[in-house]
């Protein structure tokens, strides 16, 4: 019968596979690069045909998986990725893999301890271990904060590449909300610059007069920065003779959360933070 050879496409053809594969090579080179990038430079250094990567661009923009700045004409990755990431924590259980290092920490620091995830420029707490003394902290799971003025903010936006921490900042007024919080761009990126070579950071009673915090990034098997563990703290108990010991114990339990989510620092890496950490002070 003639139309025996006029079958339909199978479902994985070579295009679709390439159209795919292109696709994702699109969302690699912006997210490798610090900047954006201008639709000739998608497809010079891809490799593609100008017609096919606006093609392409455009379907990406559409989906909101890029955007499109409107005074350059660049483009960056877009904020439904973001989305796309807190679900996979979600599907990663990372509360109940967490839970133990939690645990432990409150075991071995008697203070409140936090697990948290970056949602732009917010936290989101996740998880919640208390100790059992009368002043303890006044937060709960599912709450929020800026990422600007808390330890655990500040630990995952140290570990963001150079162009979504600029998506986040740019053209954000930093909100004071203590005489201490933080509310230069430039002192905040180089607080993250000394994060990122001490391995935690310090919310030294920047998000609430009294408190004090210090937290640690946890990575994910690939390297990135998905979840933040934290301290915290009234000051009259975490101050310049106790928070060198509790920043080695944060990193510590961090680092091994981190390696059983599949993370493998070099190390060097670990050696850093070691170093760092014996030079901890609020």
């Amino acid at each position: 019968m003639p139309h025996s050879k006029t079958k339909q496409k199978p479902q994985h053809s070579p295009y679709q596979v390439q159209v795919l594969d292109r696709a994702l090579a699109i969302l690699e080179a912006l997210a490798e690069h610090d900047s954006d990038l201008s639709l000739a430079q998608i497809s010079e250094g891809l490799g593609l045909h100008k017609s096919t990567a606006h093609r392409l661009v455009r379907v990406l923009e559409r989906q909101r998986l890029i955007e499109k700045d409107t005074e350059t004409g660049r483009y960056r990755l877009g904020l439904r990725l973001f989305e796309f990431g807190a679900k996979a924590v979600a599907r990663l259980n990372l509360v109940p893999r967490a839970r133990p290092f939690l645990e432990r920490l409150v075991r071995e620091t008697g203070e409140t301890v936090h697990l948290c995830i970056l949602d732009g420029a917010e936290v989101l707490y996740i998880d919640k271990v208390e100790p059992a003394r009368s002043v303890r902290m006044a937060s709960s799971v599912g709450r929020r904060n800026l990422a600007h003025c808390t330890a655990v903010g500040k630990a995952l936006l140290a570990q963001l590449p150079e162009g979504e921490l600029n998506q986040i900042m740019n053209g954000r007024q930093l909100e004071k909300r203590t005489p201490n919080t933080i509310t230069s761009a430039e002192e905040l990126r180089s607080e993250l610059a000394l994060a990122r070579q001490r391995g935690y950071t310090i919310d030294n009673e920047e998000s609430e007069e009294g408190v004090r915090c210090v937290g640690a990034p946890v990575f994910s098997h690939a390297g990135a920065g998905i979840a933040a563990i934290s301290v915290s703290g009234p000051t009259f108990r975490l101050n310049s003779k106790t928070v060198p010991r509790i920043a080695q114990h944060v990193a510590a339990a961090a680092r091994e959360l981190s390696a059983e989510l599949g993370f493998r620092s070099t190390q060097a890496t670990a050696q850093a933070l070691l170093s760092g950490v014996a030079q901890a002070g609020p």
